[in-house]
């Protein structure tokens, strides 16, 4: 092999390497990118069952009524009880309607959790609008407190003009509290997992 040549397959191996360093770097970028672009696509377009924020009520009301089923649920991090008051109500699409949930603190620390939220089936959710929510913020709890906790929305009475839904009669409005930060455990919990021989 003449000098000539072991440079240019240098340069060209260098070509190589440093093009499969900007693929991946780019690839990676991309991923990190994806997620908050499609929280956004989600918020905007009601896809994947995410319901849309409204800043106020809507002008009028429709005959047509839902049932309105709802379900709470807690992560395996976070050491919370949540729960609907009730478990379902009829409403008139349109109608701003106020129910609550009951969260209460099971540990004998302050914990903070954030509420991810999910409308079934998916379809539905550019139609269920939020005013006001406790999944817009992070809820603290303190030791063993028990908080009310309550959403305002209403069913957009758009939905009675979408053929594809003139068969629905539920709506199921799902949430799931997560731990915010991982939470210590108490010198006293961390001796229950012990074993005694």
């Amino acid at each position: 092999m003449t000098e000539r040549t072991r440079t240019n397959a240098g340069r060209r191996d260098i070509v190589v390497a440093a093009s499969c360093g900007v693929f991946v770097a780019a690839m990676v970028g991309l991923a990190y990118a994806s997620v908050p672009f499609y929280d956004w696509f989600c918020r905007t377009t009601g896809f994947g069952g995410r319901p849309q924020v409204a800043k106020a009520a809507p002008p009028g009301m429709d005959a047509r009524t839902l049932t309105v089923r709802f379900d709470g649920n807690v992560s395996g991090g976070l050491p919370w009880k949540f729960e609907p008051e009730q478990n379902s109500i009829r409403v008139k699409l349109g109608e701003v309607v106020t129910v609550n949930y009951l969260a209460t603190n099971l540990a004998a620390r302050e914990t903070i959790g954030q509420a991810a939220y999910n409308v079934a089936p998916g379809t539905t959710g550019a139609y269920f609008q939020k005013i006001n929510c406790f999944c817009f913020t992070e809820q603290r709890l303190g030791p063993g407190e028990r908080r009310e906790m309550a959403v305002v929305f209403y069913v957009d009475p758009a939905l009675a003009k979408d053929s594809e839904l003139d068969d629905l009669n539920t709506i199921t409005l799902s949430y799931s509290f997560y731990a915010v930060r991982p939470q210590p455990k108490p010198v006293a919990d961390r001796g229950s997992n012990s074993t005694t021989n």
